[in-house]
């Protein structure tokens, strides 16, 4: 008994190790094989595209700039006095014309002084022709008790006739200035314009350079636009030289021909939402000598023609500092191709569909504002633009187009593009064995196919071993 004991003890642990080797070899050469499915072909999402085509686009560059008047001015008063009359269009946003009486300061004493210098003026033309007739006897006297010698000035009383008429001289002065003191009692409007502010009011009374009231013309408006570094190519700038008022006015003389500038001149549409929708038509005039230190940008002025003028503008009327918003007709690009700003994603990149899969397309702007953008390089014309807008898409996934039919799983085209390299190496393969190109391909599958066959069979026969 105790020798099969032992027996049992030796035994039972060499069966358990055998055993388990026999298991582990049985494990590693059947390996578990797991069935993965090939990534479905059928479209994941519908997307929205359209055509990339090449046309001829309009740029219109986007700015903003506060109204401010082309000529203002400051009016001062030139007399001292009483405000004993003012217009009714002097208050603030009046309007005026050209000569018109904006306000009359009291002006008897300077009427006064009016009649003073008169009266002083012919006392001194009296005393110059009393001078007159005693210098003609004077002459006389020499000429009957001279012996025929020439006479002197003293002896001719010239320095007393020469005091006579400056005399009258310095009246006629004195008499054309209080005459002019006099005509500044009216403070006569300089152009057709419009109070901004007034600073006096009748019954005041004012020296010698008061400040009155400002004023500006109406003629134009001016807003000061900047404009972007990257928009300054496709611009058309009216740019000055110190010969362009020759260049003008030969322009003037010669009928035929335009002013060179008229033609670099860019129309620009200024609306603003302050008062409800306004819009004023207007053009750009000049830009600025020097590049803004602040922005590193050029600015540009642009002009409202006749801004209150109810014919040429309408709506409500454009205000001093109104802030607008002004779209400039830039160049024109020939063969752009166009695409919504929306499109591209980290303004990098945009995504297209190419036989039925999502592609990712690193792309180059050449232009953009805030709705549309010029491609400069990574489009091409023809290509499917994807306008959805996409989150997290991995390149190469299926995807259909809106309102096409999609393609059946997506497949490709079976026979694949050679190059004629490999073309011409098959020609001569099959010119050897004296079949065609088509049948050599034919030949060459059933091969394939064969090989493939045998693989399978012999990894089965291998396979039932192991098992048994």
């Amino acid at each position: 008994m105790s020798t099969a004991a032992q027996y049992k003890k030796i035994l039972v642990p060499i069966v358990i190790i055998i055993a388990t080797i026999a298991l582990m070899m049985m494990i590693f050469k059947n390996p578990p094989t797991s069935k993965r499915s090939k990534p479905s072909k059928a479209p994941q999402m519908t997307v929205t595209t359209t055509t990339v085509t090449p046309q001829t686009y309009q740029v219109m560059v986007q700015s903003f700039g506060t109204v401010k008047p082309r000529t203002q001015s400051v009016l001062f008063a030139q007399v001292s006095g009483q405000i004993n009359h003012v217009s009714q269009q002097f208050r603030a946003g009046g309007f005026f014309e050209q000569g018109d009486i904006l306000m009359q300061i009291d002006d008897r004493d300077h009427r006064a002084e009016v009649k003073i210098a008169q009266a002083s003026l012919i006392s001194a033309q009296q005393s110059l022709q009393e001078e007159v007739a005693r210098v003609n006897q004077a002459k006389a006297d020499w000429q009957r008790l001279g012996n025929g010698k020439a006479p002197n000035a003293l002896v001719l009383r010239q320095p007393q006739l020469e005091s006579a008429k400056a005399q009258v001289l310095s009246a006629e002065a004195l008499l054309d200035k209080v005459k002019l003191s006099l005509e500044r009692t009216k403070i006569i409007a300089p152009y057709a314009g419009r109070i901004l502010k007034k600073n006096v009011d009748i019954g005041q009374v004012i020296s010698s350079n008061t400040q009155l009231a400002d004023i500006f013309a109406v003629d134009y408006v001016e807003i000061r636009l900047p404009i972007k570094n990257k928009d300054l190519p496709l611009m058309k700038l009216p740019e000055e030289y110190r010969n362009a008022h020759e260049r003008f006015e030969a322009s003037l003389n010669n009928s035929a021909q335009d002013s060179p500038n008229t033609s670099l001149i860019s129309n620009v549409v200024i609306s603003s939402d302050l008062m409800g929708k306004q819009v004023w038509q207007g053009k750009i005039v000049r830009t600025e000598s020097a590049i803004d230190e602040m922005s590193q940008q050029l600015y540009v002025v642009a002009q409202i023609i006749r801004p209150y003028d109810g014919a040429y503008n309408q709506g409500a009327q454009i205000k001093m500092g109104q802030y607008v918003t002004a779209e400039i007709t830039g160049r024109e690009v020939k063969n752009a191709l166009v695409i919504p700003s929306s499109a591209i994603y980290q303004g990098s990149y945009v995504y297209i569909v190419e036989e039925g899969l999502l592609m990712r397309k690193e792309v180059k702007l050449g232009w953009q504002n805030g709705t549309e953008s010029i491609v400069s390089q990574g489009l091409v014309a023809g290509d499917e633009l994807v306008l959805t807008s996409l989150g997290q898409v991995s390149s190469g996934t299926p995807v259909a187009i809106a309102g096409q039919a999609p393609r059946q799983g997506n497949k490709r085209s079976p026979q694949r593009k050679m190059s004629k390299e490999h073309l011409d190496k098959l020609q001569k393969i099959a010119d050897k064995k004296g079949i065609s190109i088509e049948a050599l391909m034919a030949e060459r599958k059933a091969k394939q196919a064969h090989r493939a066959n045998t693989t399978q069979s012999n990894q089965a026969s291998q396979q039932n071993k192991v098992n048994n």
